[in-house]
């Protein structure tokens, strides 16, 4: 019995996969507009019934991509949180390091983020379900910072709220005006680690 049940959810998963890279492709290539059903179907090598047995239209894929690629990236640097030995962190600097690694933006396209804000703009429904998933990445690094100062000795000069919604916005607004300049997903991170560096450096006191 427990071959017969599972088979099937891990093949749904490896199709919800493959449909999550392609779109991802597809959306951040021409755009949610242009894209269609059929790209998207066409480049992950599926069926218009393998696509709709797990999505009922293309604005739930793309909303499930994003927050799917959001809660990847969050695990990671809370991952990274928590490997963090006390006394390891020396400056506030250092702390944006050690959290980001060398893999921030990995999991994210900064087109992707502003094609969902585009989105909002223009759809009453897009919007709210914008505006959840904004507050959604804000509750997580909330978590994360809380965990920061639970774990080590750091002071924060806003509230863990405050932060947050101050950090996320300003990897947002990085992000986005990356994307605009044209620069590549290395010169994205480098120019994220270096603006997040600044505003933890002005937020944070170690010791």
């Amino acid at each position: 019995m427990t071959d017969i049940t599972v088979a099937p959810s891990r093949r749904r998963e490896t199709t919800r996969a493959k449909l999550f890279e392609a779109a991802a492709q597809v959306f951040a290539e021409v755009g949610m507009d242009a894209a269609s059903v059929e790209m998207i179907c066409d480049r992950a090598g599926f069926t218009r019934g393998a696509f709709y047995s797990n999505f009922e239209s293309k604005d739930q894929l793309f909303l499930e991509l994003i927050t799917h690629m959001t809660e990847a990236k969050l695990d990671e640097v809370a991952v990274r949180v928590r490997a963090i030995e006390p006394g390891e962190i020396a400056d506030p600097a250092a702390l944006v390091h050690q959290i980001i690694g060398v893999s921030e933006g990995a999991g994210m396209e900064p087109q992707l983020v502003s094609e969902l804000r585009t989105q909002a703009l223009r759809d009453p429904r897009m919007a709210e379900a914008y505006l959840a998933w904004h507050d959604g990445i804000i509750g997580r690094v909330e978590q994360i910072i809380d965990e920061v100062t639970a774990l080590h000795p750091v002071r924060l000069r806003l509230t863990a709220p405050q932060a947050a919604r101050l950090l996320v916005d300003i990897a947002d607004d990085t992000c986005v005006r990356a994307a605009i300049e044209g620069c590549s997903r290395a010169q994205t991170e480098e120019l994220l680690k270096e603006r997040l560096q600044q505003i933890v450096v002005a937020l944070v006191d170690i010791g």
